[in-house]
């Protein structure tokens, strides 16, 4: 959402709660910068990906069709998003994970007993196959009781070099359909595991999508893609 100046946190709350979609993003003109926030349906969140790509998607398409990179001043600093060749590339942190004993509760959340376990801002849980990814049916309620924010679900795949999914029921959020702040935390796991820097990633939500992503050697992550327009409208606040 665009406005041209900023409002009070709570009419940013109230307005994401109205949407009732996994995030919205409040984009605000600010010098030659933008502030950028992104609410869930029940809190402020401090990086969310693909409300990031939307972002700069609808400033070049509406506001500044010339300009191909976009600055937006954050909670997690200032972040950078490049258009070239029809992508737009996202420059974001990384998380640092450390790893964490498989338990019980967690394999009772996936359906599955996970191979091994991280903890960053969220939790990332490697499951044994791509299967076990896309036949999951998590349970919430256990879900809302694991460490970290978002609980990701992940292993390698047939055509991508790694499929996942991404749950966030502590942010009313059952199924995000595809998680850029949760790549910050794939990316690095899968980079090493791999021994490569550039992964393809798929999200296997019910939407679904591919994420081209690269680990830098300064512990940043690259992802790039694509938006589509899907409505443009006005709201009177």
């Amino acid at each position: 959402m665009h406005y041209k100046r900023a409002v009070v946190k709570g009419a940013y709350a109230k307005d994401s709660c109205e949407n009732n979609l996994s995030e919205t993003a409040f984009v605000v003109p600010n010098g030659e910068i933008y502030s950028l926030r992104w609410f869930t349906p029940l809190s402020e969140i401090d990086l969310c990906g693909h409300a990031t790509l939307a972002s700069a998607f609808a400033l070049k398409r509406f506001f500044a069709p010339e300009q191909n990179e976009f600055k937006f001043k954050t909670l997690s600093g200032i972040l950078n998003v490049a258009y070239k060749d029809e992508t737009f590339w996202l420059d974001f942190p990384s998380f640092s994970l450390k790893e964490v004993a498989v338990s019980e509760q967690m394999a009772r959340a996936v359906g599955a007993r996970p191979k091994r376990a991280f903890l960053g801002r969220d939790l990332l849980l490697i499951m044994q196959n791509e299967s076990e990814v896309v036949d999951a049916r998590p349970d919430m309620e256990f879900l809302s009781g694991l460490d970290g924010l978002i609980t990701h679900i992940s292993a390698m795949g047939k055509k991508f070099d790694c499929v996942s999914r991404s749950f966030a029921p502590k942010l009313g959020v059952v199924e995000d359909s595809v998680c850029g702040s949760g790549h910050c935390h794939l990316v690095p796991f899968w980079a090493k595991e791999l021994g490569k820097s550039e992964i393809a990633a798929f999200q296997a939500s019910k939407r679904g999508g591919k994420i081209a992503c690269r680990m830098r050697d300064d512990d940043r992550v690259m992802l790039g893609g694509k938006a589509v327009l899907y409505a443009v409208s006005e709201l009177f606040v």
